[in-house]
């Protein structure tokens, strides 16, 4: 299982409030805003109160050392909005590539992590959306960076699916998801979607479940008996699971 590379991740300060909340310099048009929130600006939605997550990367993100990331979170009296941008290096100069902007519920900071999720020798980007089941599930925003596009693709299903990780077993995504009882959900990328491929649950025993690409459902193992804990799999077929997560 890979160790998620932790670069820079500063909490508030009224220096990083005139940075973070100020307006955009004239010129500086965004190429990309997600879906959720196109007409957002966080300079404009209510008072600016304070900036308190800062994150910053221009080693690790996308192209190595050619892409640089800064991410801050503020709170307004509308509420915390976070502000993403992506920008690219050629030829000795630098561009805005993208800017992103969303809503954030919680009390939590970014806590991004920059790490590659599939395995394609690009770094990709998470950071910390809302934590449910008393801190048991992080929901995280996930960003596969795309070299074609130089850009991040947003997954726009990935807060569905808590406690992420790059599974190195199967070469997919994992999830862990605690309730009741708990499940792991193996999980393809599918454009700017996660797609189930297989899932473990342990509720009223333990149940394997193969899904095909068409999403139909084939339960594969299923054994009452087992009355396991929360246990985290690293494969569905044949079971294995996790040393650590």
């Amino acid at each position: 299982m890979g160790t998620p590379k932790w670069t820079l991740n500063v909490v508030g300060g009224g220096l990083l409030y005139l940075v973070g909340c100020s307006p955009k310099p004239e010129g500086t048009v965004p190429v990309s805003i997600s879906p959720e929130s196109a007409h957002l600006n966080i300079a404009t939605r209510g008072s600016p109160i304070d900036t308190f997550g800062v994150f910053m990367d221009s080693l690790s993100i996308g192209r190595k050392g050619l892409n640089r990331l800064d991410m801050v979170q503020c709170r307004t009296t509308d509420g915390q909005f976070v502000r993403l941008r992506l920008f690219g290096r050629s030829n000795g100069s630098e561009r805005l590539l993208q800017e992103i902007s969303f809503e954030k519920e919680g009390p939590s900071g970014l806590n991004a992590q920059v790490v590659d999720f599939n395995n394609d020798g690009f770094n990709d980007l998470t950071c910390i959306s809302a934590t449910a089941a008393r801190g048991a599930n992080e929901v995280r925003r996930l960003w596969i960076y795309d070299p074609k596009a130089d850009s991040l693709v947003y997954m726009k299903n990935s807060m569905n699916y808590p406690n992420l990780l790059y599974n190195e077993r199967l070469d997919c995504i994992d999830a862990f998801l605690v309730y009741g009882g708990c499940s792991t959900v193996f999980l393809k990328i599918a454009g700017d979607s996660l797609k189930e491929t297989a899932r473990v649950e342990l509720f009223e025993g333990l149940t394997v479940t193969r899904i095909d690409r068409n999403g139909k459902e084939r339960v594969i193992l299923k054994d009452t008996s087992n009355h396991a804990g929360y246990i985290r799999y690293k494969n569905f077929d044949p079971l294995e699971v996790y040393d650590d997560y």
